[in-house]
């Protein structure tokens, strides 16, 4: 105790140490390293002036992308949770559950800006919509769930998503934010790579646009398959696109890497993605994309927003220690 709250009457300390200013009121800019009011970065889609494009979860990319901010949720199949039984200095179940309490706070905090419900149990989320006017599947990759690594969860959203895409003869859109693969699912989170090529060959044979919207970061296994599989590559300014990160290259070559080495700027000039877009103008510039490639779906009434739900996922139990095949 203080030699204040010694001489302060009853009820004056209570007063003296009440917070009026809420917490994350304001927030530091990557880049500049000044501080930008929240509310305005929520006008700006969480760009701030110096450029730099924080990272957003599924909720702000569905206001992003869809007409009046209208879309109707996708409910994603469930998987086992912890199939491995892997533990590390935490069990994995433990992991999930304070990824889930975390995206939970957040999704409580952003709703009041308005947008339908969303549904999310993993990294991933997806809803339908439509964008100016083409009916549209939007699939998000969180970062803020375990750095939105692909395990068997974001493989089933992944599948289930592009089947309704087919099913719904819509477009299917991907915003990719991931370090890789999950390591406490093992293999199986390795088998997600060609599960989600495959999901991807039948939105093609549907002849159905498939577009990436590449983010910071994208890295991993995610890079290695569905992230480079676009037939059109979208990128927020200075995202890092990568396999291995910048400095297991250098430890590996021993060699100074380029100036901008591994960003979206550097992937565009070396012919990797097609388009490096202001997140302002990401949605006018997927619109012009899809007005391209499917000009007889642009302003259609003939798709209605009604309720969805994923087929079931088709995933075998965990077999018991001990067990015989």
């Amino acid at each position: 105790m203080n030699w204040i709250s010694k001489i302060s009457p009853p009820g004056l300390s209570s007063w003296l140490n009440k917070k009026d200013t809420p917490e994350n009121l304001w927030v530091k800019c990557p880049k500049s390293g000044e501080l930008v009011y929240k509310a305005d970065l929520d006008e700006s889609w969480h760009v701030t002036p110096a450029g730099a494009h924080l990272r957003i979860g599924p909720r702000v990319r569905f206001r992003l992308f869809f007409d009046e901010e209208r879309w109707e949720p996708i409910a994603l199949p469930s998987v086992p949770t912890d199939p491995l039984k892997f533990r590390d200095d935490k069990p994995y179940t433990s992991r999930i559950k304070a990824a889930k309490s975390k995206i939970t706070a957040r999704e409580k905090e952003e709703s009041q800006h308005g947008g339908a419900p969303i549904q999310q149990d993993d990294c991933m989320a997806a809803a339908f919509g439509k964008i100016d006017g083409v009916p549209t599947v939007v699939l998000v990759q969180d970062f803020a769930f375990m750095g939105g690594s692909l395990g068997m969860a974001a493989g089933e959203a992944f599948v289930a998503a592009a089947q309704m895409a087919v099913a719904k003869k819509a477009a299917f859109v991907v915003c990719t934010a991931s370090g890789g693969a999950r390591m406490q699912e093992g293999t199986l989170s390795l088998m997600q790579m060609p599960r989600t090529t495959l999901a991807i060959d039948e939105v093609r044979e549907a002849g159905l646009p498939y577009i990436v919207v590449l983010t910071d970061p994208t890295s991993g296994g995610v890079s290695a398959s569905y992230a480079m599989l676009g037939d059109i590559h979208i990128a927020e300014p200075e995202a890092m696109i990568a396999f291995s990160g910048p400095r297991v290259i250098e430890q590996t070559i021993r060699e100074k890497l380029p100036e901008g080495f591994q960003r979206a700027e550097f992937l565009k000039e070396k012919g990797q993605v097609d388009i490096v877009c202001d997140r302002r103008e990401l949605k006018a510039t997927v619109a012009r994309v899809l007005g391209h490639l499917m000009p007889r779906l642009r302003r259609s009434t003939d798709t209605p927003i009604g309720p969805i739900t994923a087929p079931a996922a088709d995933v075998p139990a965990p077999r018991e220690k001990g067990s015989s095949a």
